[in-house]
């Protein structure tokens, strides 16, 4: 009995000694997991101060030249080697010619119709020295100056019923008008360039039979040009004739003046937006470049502008009080692709300027404070 008492208590020893070694062998071990900080994010922010903001339409559009004439052939014939080859590309002067059309045959027809008239002014001649020796020397200077090479001249002017009853009785005035009928359609065997220009399409080559009604080309005007814009209806009353607009290509590379030249006075059903010509020269522009316009429709008083990434679906953005955010309601009146005009901000009022990922209200912020900065 003595021996189970003793074991008993060297056992409880035992277990005693053994909880306290394993309580001071935990208490040993280091915490290697310290309390995380608390993050305070940085924020830009601007202050507010209202002014007049002008809203800037963007449009843009395909260049068309303000001269263009489509080239047609009223008459036929055999397509005749000029001077210069006709084929888009080519420069011509105005007056300079484009096309030349074989008018041989025809060029006899006029000149038959032209000795016809001239016979028979030749034979009025000696009546009229003895029934109207009056009028006789103005009808000799005309036959002087008739040239079977030049267009017929106008006849003479006459004064009195005997003198036109006679002139027309011999059938002059009918073969004039035949005549002057002719040289007319004999004028349409060469077409020349109304203006300084360039030929932009070649439908027919040299020695080509063209035929009357055939389309042979297409002749613009280069350095002026006009771009046709559509804009919201919205701002067709502020949009007038006269008003400068800035213009680039889509690399923003070069920059033009353009004028507005025309406002269109229907509204599209479809879109509902306003045609506006746009005119606008330049010698490095050329017909169908694509540009980009600028026009300033009208001006917001007591407004600003800023990112339209800063504005919020329910239309608020975030403002910064003593470090704490919060959110304040706007009235956006304007868009554009990359900003957005806000009215009712108070002067003063400190706001966000750049986007913040995971920003809420009453979030602690630390305001960015660039003259801090090493």
């Amino acid at each position: 009995m003595r021996k189970l008492i003793i074991s008993a208590v060297i056992g409880g020893i035992l277990i005693l000694a053994s909880l306290y070694f394993a309580g001071v062998i935990a208490g040993s071990k280091e915490n290697r997991r310290p309390q995380s900080p608390k993050v305070v994010k940085t924020v830009f922010v601007d202050t507010v101060k209202n002014k007049t903001i002008p809203l800037v339409v963007p449009a843009n559009g395909n260049l068309k030249a303000k001269k263009r004439v489509e080239l047609y052939s009223e008459v036929q014939g055999v397509f005749r080697p000029g001077s210069k080859l006709f084929r888009s590309g080519q420069e011509y002067a105005a007056g300079q010619t484009l096309i030349r059309i074989d008018a041989d045959e025809y060029y006899a027809s006029v000149q038959s119709a032209k000795s016809t008239l001239y016979n028979l002014l030749t034979s009025i001649m000696p009546d009229l020295r003895l029934d109207y020796p009056e009028i006789y020397p103005k009808w000799q200077t005309y036959l002087n100056s008739f040239d079977m090479e030049k267009t017929t001249p106008a006849l003479p002017e006459m004064g009195s019923e005997k003198e036109k009853f006679f002139i027309t009785g011999r059938g002059i005035i009918s073969n004039y008008y035949a005549v002057k009928n002719l040289e007319q359609r004999l004028s349409k065997y060469i077409i020349s360039a109304p203006f300084s220009g360039v030929l932009t399409e070649a439908l027919v080559t040299e020695g080509t039979l063209i035929r009357s009604g055939q389309k042979l080309g297409e002749f613009i005007s280069t350095g002026e040009y006009e771009l046709e814009v559509s804009v919201s209806k919205t701002y067709g009353d502020f949009l007038k004739v006269g008003k400068e607009v800035e213009l680039h290509n889509l690399d923003k590379t070069n920059t033009y003046t353009g004028k507005v030249t025309r406002v269109n006075g229907r509204v599209d059903q479809g879109s509902q937006t306003i045609t506006v010509a746009i005119e606008v020269d330049g010698a490095d522009l050329k017909e169908g470049q694509y540009l980009e316009a600028s026009l300033e429709a009208r001006e917001e008083a007591n407004a600003i502008e800023i990112n339209r990434s800063l504005l919020l679906d329910n239309d608020q953005i975030f403002v910064v009080k003593d470090s704490i955010l919060d959110l304040m309601y706007v009235d956006p009146v304007y868009f554009t692709d990359k900003t957005v005009v806000l009215k009712n901000v108070p002067d003063g009022e400190v706001i966000v300027s750049r986007p913040l990922s995971g920003a809420y209200a009453g979030m602690l912020v630390k305001v960015y404070n660039k003259t801090a900065q090493p």
